[in-house]
């Protein structure tokens, strides 16, 4: 492997190692914040995405292991658990799911540049994966404001639709320890 300036693809995979655990304890916050204030499905939704980005480390960690690659499982950063609407953790969500995107391309620019085709191959699921996610976010939040004050509109439709996929996708890569 060649030195750059920019951090390597097997630098920035670990640090998305990071950034997905901290996406999954930002979703369980953020699942908290909506079941105490009795919102039960919204809050089912967001534990559902928070194992879903742990799902997403956990592929990434078993990937890197694949490789023989050194794998270091870190810390995350802090999160965020206080709103003043229930519009703000979904703005919130939505963000964080378009900062991923940002992350994810980065790494599969990084694969192309160092001519890794195994990681470039690799990545490609997770582009896809980040094309429905910011969708799903956007589309609830679209809801969200649709509903105004009243949300159990938004509970409504979430009784009644499916938001996203729910992180069941065959073609997924293979997850360290099995997906939860």
């Amino acid at each position: 492997m060649s030195r750059h300036a920019n951090p390597t693809f097997v630098q920035l995979l670990a640090e998305q190692v990071r950034h997905e655990f901290t996406a999954s304890q930002q979703y369980i916050a953020i699942a908290v914040w909506f079941d105490d204030h009795d919102l039960p499905r919204l809050a089912a939704h967001f534990y559902a995405q928070s194992v879903e980005e742990r799902n997403h480390a956990m592929m990434m960690v078993q990937y890197m292991l694949d490789r023989d690659w050194p794998v270091t499982i870190p810390g995350v950063d802090e999160v965020r658990g206080e709103f003043d609407k229930p519009t703000a953790p979904i703005e919130l969500a939505l963000a964080q799911e378009k900062a991923v995107t940002a992350q994810i391309e980065a790494l599969f620019r990084a694969a192309r540049e160092e001519g890794d085709v195994l990681g470039e191959q690799f990545m490609l699921w997770f582009l896809k994966e980040q094309v429905e996610e910011v969708s799903s976010m956007n589309t609830l939040l679209t809801i969200a404001v649709r509903a105004g004050t009243d949300w159990f509109q938004v509970e409504d439709h979430l009784a009644r639709e499916a938001v996203g996929d729910g992180g069941n996708d065959a073609s997924a890569p293979e997850a360290a320890g099995g997906a939860l």
